[in-house]
């Protein structure tokens, strides 16, 4: 075993030149001066004070209880010193007055920047931009959510039970997360029906739950579409019933509706349970009892209302026009601490660092612009995104240098077992920005980080290949570069359990250090710094060419003889991809410098190493199954012959999850069920490709070098199906 190995990590190793080995040394971008300023500046304590008061706002999308939470983020910054215009701090009161002249809103620019976004002060400022959520306006392929507000709701069981007037289950706003959210006003009692999961058709055969109400396992919005929209059930009941349930019995499940603008008007209304209560519903109901329910919703329920996004900017001194954006989601249920008051406070205090070290003249302005964002999460990104088109990264000519979203970033990693997962751009956006996340993540490792109050944790994180999940993924479709940050695994997501006790001031601020050196860094990044960013992120790619090698090699010498064809073509489609991604890693650094491309010497240089990392790949293989060209050029096969159709892109913005199978007939949207085999992960790259010059065949092989084999005729179908649903055509 050794002897199969061992030679190739010799021969990489040899592939490196001098200059790459000598980058490996990390955590020496940022100047010590520097980190000792952020380390002492930045508080993890702050930052968790301002968890501790965004946890008090009941932040669903669209909500008042959102717009609370947005007034008082963008409080917080005029009191650090940005210039919040006057409108900005009145916006709730003139919309709900309908007295503002809100034509800026949702696809204007606000009458406080110039045009294309750029600021027309020179100061630090703060505003919101609004736009209409109710349920109905689109914006790209994301359907805005309804705006919603609610007073008072309760479940009681009324049979089987000794008291008079029944036992209370849960209420809100006391466990404001016991109500489903985007409920509707109502009162019913009635029978209650348990259906198992509820998220399938075959869970109400034989069941009568006309008029209803139902129990089930299912997330709240799954069910309520099939119980209450298909099948006439009165309301719906939910309880966790998962992994997590058997140790957390008492933990209730934020789950939500999510009308779709045709069942706007028929939406009732619903409430999560924890397992313990869920449980013996269920199995009162399985012993044959009456189980009688009495729910009540009060208040507006649906209603037309708006998305807040607040924006920040801290304008840049030389060169304005280019932006670094901090982003970080504002919404979730009352509580919901980790996801995601902790990256909203987070970018806060970075927000509030910065501007008071400028100020006191600690720190020069910095020299390109730095945006800060707080958002409804994806929906309110995308509608933001949709309304400035400027927004867009150098690989399509635009402005925007990078994206750091901070979404679940102060776990205590000793309550919660947890770690801080730092993702890197897909292989169809390579940038530096990851090996200079990477090295601040080193610097901070390096850094005793210790508050009163906090966890006294050993830093534990990892830097791992793209998954999505957040607002990352608005920036990257736009050609952004963008690193999350976020910890796994976490028990409390999405439930009762995420709340401020289990926020580490030291994990705060430990994200905060790393996201602040990296932008810094790179909003300074000058042509003279640029041989060191070239030479950290050759290394890197480097690295990254031993591991995609071992992967590439196993990949060859485990194929039964009938199939090595295919996997030696495999192996060399993963090996050539990391060829190119790591050329385009290190001539991305030309972009933060204004260079438009690193020196010929260092892209030769980078070009001749990563060339014999494919050699070393190839003399690693059995004699039987090298190639006899590096890298190999193969003949199109059969499948790209029927394939060399080029498509292109209709909309900007990622697509929104449901699609293509919601725009299809019921027959074809089947062919999506289980077990359908392409991730989110790997159709959100999928599209990606679609870069107008990539013919299908083409995306197919990217999209197998990425993610492991890939059966091409389900890249295929669903580019058919992307056309079909009018958001891909063909080029001509």
């Amino acid at each position: 075993m050794r002897r199969s190995v061992l030679p190739l990590a010799l021969l990489l190793c040899a592939a490196l030149p001098p200059r790459a080995a000598s980058a490996q040394t990390s955590g020496e971008l940022l100047d010590p001066k520097l980190r000792d300023l952020f380390h002492e500046s930045l508080s993890g304590e702050r930052a968790k004070e301002h968890v501790i008061a965004i946890t008090r706002h009941h932040r669903i999308q669209g909500s008042r209880g959102y717009r609370a939470a947005a007034q008082y983020v963008i409080g917080e910054l005029g009191r650090c010193g940005f210039a919040v215009p006057e409108m900005a701090v009145s916006l709730g009161a003139f919309l709900e007055a309908g007295d503002l002249d809100a034509t800026w809103m949702g696809g204007g620019r606000p009458p406080w920047t110039a045009p294309g976004g750029v600021l027309a002060s020179d100061k630090p400022t703060a505003w919101i931009e609004s736009f209409k959520s109710d349920g109905r306006v689109s914006y790209q392929t994301w359907q805005s959510p309804s705006g919603w507000d609610i007073d008072a709701a309760e479940l009681r069981l009324m049979s089987p039970t000794d008291a008079p007037d029944g036992e209370r289950l849960v209420g809100y706003p006391e466990i404001a997360m016991s109500v489903i959210t985007y409920s509707n006003p109502g009162a019913v009692t009635e029978e209650m029906v348990w259906v198992g999961s509820g998220e399938r058709e075959e869970d109400y055969a034989g069941k009568d739950v006309q008029g209803k109400f139902v129990l089930a396992t299912g997330y709240g919005g799954a069910v309520h579409r099939l119980a209450v929209l298909e099948h006439g059930a009165a309301a719906v009941v939910c309880f966790l019933d998962d992994s997590r349930a058997a140790d957390h019995p008492d933990m209730l499940q934020y789950t939500g509706m999510w009308p779709k603008t045709p069942e706007l008007e028929r939406t009732t209304f619903g409430f999560n349970l924890t397992h313990r209560q869920g449980a013996r519903l269920r199995d009162l109901a399985l012993a044959g009892k009456s189980v009688v329910l009495r729910g009540s919703v009060q208040g507006t329920g649906l209603e037309p209302y708006w998305m807040d996004v607040i924006v920040a900017t801290i304008p840049g001194s030389e060169h304005p026009e280019e932006e670094l954006v901090f982003s970080a989601h504002l919404d979730h249920p009352k509580e919901s601490a980790n996801d995601n008051a902790s990256g909203s406070a987070a970018i806060l205090d970075i927000a509030r660092t910065l501007n008071e070290l400028i100020a006191s003249g600690r720190l020069p302005r910095p020299a390109r612009t730095l945006r800060f964002l707080w958002v409804p999460e994806w929906n309110g990104t995308m509608a933001y995104i949709d309304a400035h088109p400027e927004l867009v990264g150098p690989a399509l000519h635009g402005r925007v240098l990078a994206n750091l979203n901070l979404d679940m970033v102060g776990e205590n990693l000793e309550l919660l077992h947890s770690r801080l997962i730092l993702t890197r751009t897909p292989d169809s956006l390579p940038s530096c920005l990851n090996d200079v996340v990477e090295d601040m993540a080193r610097m901070v490792d390096g850094t005793s980080v210790r508050t009163p109050r906090g966890g006294a944790s050993t830093f534990n994180w990892r830097m791992t290949p793209y998954s999505g999940g957040s607002d990352h993924m608005m920036f990257i479709d736009r050609k952004i570069p963008a690193v999350m940050f976020s910890h796994d695994p976490d028990y409390t997501h999405h439930t009762s359990e995420d709340t401020p006790d289990k926020v580490d001031p030291v994990e705060l601020e430990r994200c905060e250090l790393i996201a602040t050196g990296a932008a810094w860094y790179l909003a300074n990044l000058t042509a003279a710094q640029v041989p060191d960013l070239t030479a950290l992120t050759m290394a890197g790619a480097s690295s990254r060419m031993w591991e995609t090698a071992g992967r590439a090699r196993q990949l060859v010498v485990r194929a039964q003889p009938d199939a090595a064809p295919a996997a030696v073509r495999a192996a060399w489609d993963m090996m050539t991809a990391a060829y190119a991604v790591g050329q385009a890693e290190v001539d991305s650094a030309g972009a933060f410098a204004r260079l438009g491309g690193n020196d010929s010497a260092d892209l030769n240089m980078t070009s001749k190493s990563l060339f014999h990392a494919l050699q070393a790949f190839d003399r690693s293989l059995p004699r039987e199954r090298r190639t006899e060209q590096v890298p190999p050029e193969w003949p199109a096969d059969e499948s790209e012959e029927r394939d060399e159709d080029i498509p292109i892109r209709m909309t900007r913005g990622p697509l929104d999850f449901g699609l293509p199978e919601s725009r299809l007939p019921p027959e074809r949207a089947a062919w999506y069920r289980p077990p359908y085999s392409l991730s989110g992960e790997m159709r959100f790259e999928l599209v990606n490709f679609i870069d107008g010059k990539r013919t299908g065949a083409q995306i197919h092989r990217a999209l197998s070098a990425e993610f492991g084999p890939i059966d091409p005729l389900i890249v295929q179908r669903y580019i058919i199906d992307l056309v079909e649903c009018g958001v891909v055509e063909w080029k001509p």
